[in-house]
């Protein structure tokens, strides 16, 4: 057995979970050059969350971001997290966004994409898997996974079979709300990897309080790479804690080969960062709490503050309970989508409607209409007939990849951003996010002026629509 390899999340998917992505390029400055001596498989550094809130809370360029951790991380892989065809928005963009997105990504330092879809439809991977390998980059293609009636081994395999053709290098199980029990890993892996002839990635989260359990099931069944986080940033809503692993496996056949009086000085750096959050109200305690509800409600962390924000806003938070209990129903109807983004904002928006509206589906948002319409891809069960003719009436149903619908549309993007372009990445961040790229584009401009950066609309005579 070779020794178990490690990602550690914490530039990415851990202060994601736990601070939603608000920790900055400055914050993690001084620690890149040691994260790079430790020994990791990867870094995940980059992707899900982190661009848009570069953007729209920290007035960060997150390409920017990109290109100064590679050029702290000299010998480690950089990983990010790819939305497939939504690539880290929330809709489907057109493959020439697609393409040019996966093409500046790697330019700018990216080594391996870990690409899903969250319906599962292969489909909506296509493009970003082919201009992955068209660039060079690594391809791990990601199973979201989820439990259900639907969902069962013979499921995950076939879908692994389909991505390993279509070019995925690896193949990473993408736990995103901890569902993924201890035995169930190993029977998965197991069936993995006598089903693929490509290694075995392993993403999952605290929140059930099962993944240190569930890692160590994973490792004994011949997973190839697991996800971690440091502990100081680790837990509740984020990964296992990277210490206790390495400590687990120490002379034993799956050894890490990373030493604990490394990480500790990693552990050391990040000790005052997560008081410092704590004290600040980013890190919310109750983000750290095991959640073994999570398993019944398959509602991942993130979508959870969603729910409690939308309540409280809407004065209903005592009515979060019957929230909770109404997300399997909707999810049932709409065809049984796994609970990730866009597909966890979606359902869980339309349960509160469901609960607050006093009636089932008196109002439906327009995304869910989408869902059922089609526009996010096939769902893993067909929807019932009569229930798509109430949510959409006499609408056609969308059955191709929803991305052959699409027009080129880097032409025009171009041309709309014209006078704000300082780089050709500017014309991604503006077609992921309009005008919070505009937003930044306009504080950018400012500060480079050494205008007041805070209200550059009024001062650069500038008006956003």
């Amino acid at each position: 057995m070779a020794q178990i390899k490690l990602t550690e999340t914490v530039l990415r998917d851990s202060h994601q979970s736990l601070i939603a992505t608000r920790m900055t390029t400055e914050e993690m400055l001084p620690v890149l050059e040691k994260l790079d001596g430790i020994g990791y498989h990867s870094l995940e550094a980059w992707g899900g969350a982190t661009f848009d809130s570069c953007l729209r809370f920290l007035n960060e360029d997150p390409w920017e971001r990109l290109r100064t951790i590679r050029a702290h991380v000299k010998n480690t892989k950089l990983q990010m997290l790819f939305r497939g065809q939504n690539i880290l928005g929330y809709r489907h963009y057109s493959d020439d966004v697609v393409e040019y997105f996966v093409q500046k990504s790697i330019a700018n330092g990216i080594d391996i994409l870990r690409i899903f879809d969250a319906l599962n439809d292969p489909r909506n991977l296509r493009t970003a898997i082919n201009a992955t390998k068209k660039e060079g980059g690594h391809v791990q293609a990601a199973i979201s996974y989820t439990t259900g009636d639907v969902y069962t081994t013979e499921y995950f395999t076939n879908y692994a079979k389909t991505l390993e053709e279509m070019g995925a290098d690896s193949i990473c199980i993408k736990d995103m709300a901890g569902l993924l029990k201890p035995y169930d890993a190993y029977d998965l892996v197991k069936a993995l990897k006598e089903t693929v002839n490509v290694p075995i990635q392993l993403h999952t989260h605290y929140t059930s309080g099962l993944a240190s359990m569930t890692l160590l099931k994973a490792i004994e069944a011949g997973v190839d790479v697991v996800d971690t986080a440091i502990s100081p940033m680790a837990m509740g809503t984020s990964q296992p804690p990277t210490e206790s692993l390495v400590a687990t496996l120490a002379g034993t056949e799956y050894d890490t080969g990373i030493k604990l009086e490394q990480l500790d000085e990693i552990t050391k750096f990040f000790a005052p960062l997560r008081e410092k959050y704590l004290a600040s109200g980013q890190l919310d305690p109750k983000m750290l709490k095991v959640d073994v509800n999570a398993l019944i409600y398959q509602v991942p962390g993130g979508m959870l503050s969603n729910l409690v924000s939308q309540l409280k806003q809407a004065g209903k938070s005592d009515k979060l309970t019957e929230v909770l209990e109404e997300v399997p129903r909707v999810r049932a109807d709409a065809g049984y989508p796994p609970l990730v983004t866009p597909s966890s904002q979606i359902v869980g928006t339309q349960a509160v409607f469901n609960v607050i509206g006093g009636e089932r589906y008196k109002m439906v948002t327009k995304e869910f209409k989408g869902l059922v319409e089609g526009q996010y891809g096939k769902t893993p069960v067909d929807i019932d007939d009569e229930f798509v003719k109430k949510i959409i009436g006499d609408k056609e149903r969308i059955t191709c990849r929803p991305a052959d619908a699409l027009e080129p549309e880097l032409d025009k993007l171009r041309a709309e951003i014209k006078q704000y372009m300082e780089q050709d990445e500017d014309v991604l961040s503006y077609a992921l996010f309009e005008q919070v790229a505009l937003k930044f584009f306009e504080y950018r401009k400012a500060k480079k002026y050494g205008l007041d950066a805070d209200n550059a609309d009024a001062s650069l005579g500038i008006h956003t629509v």
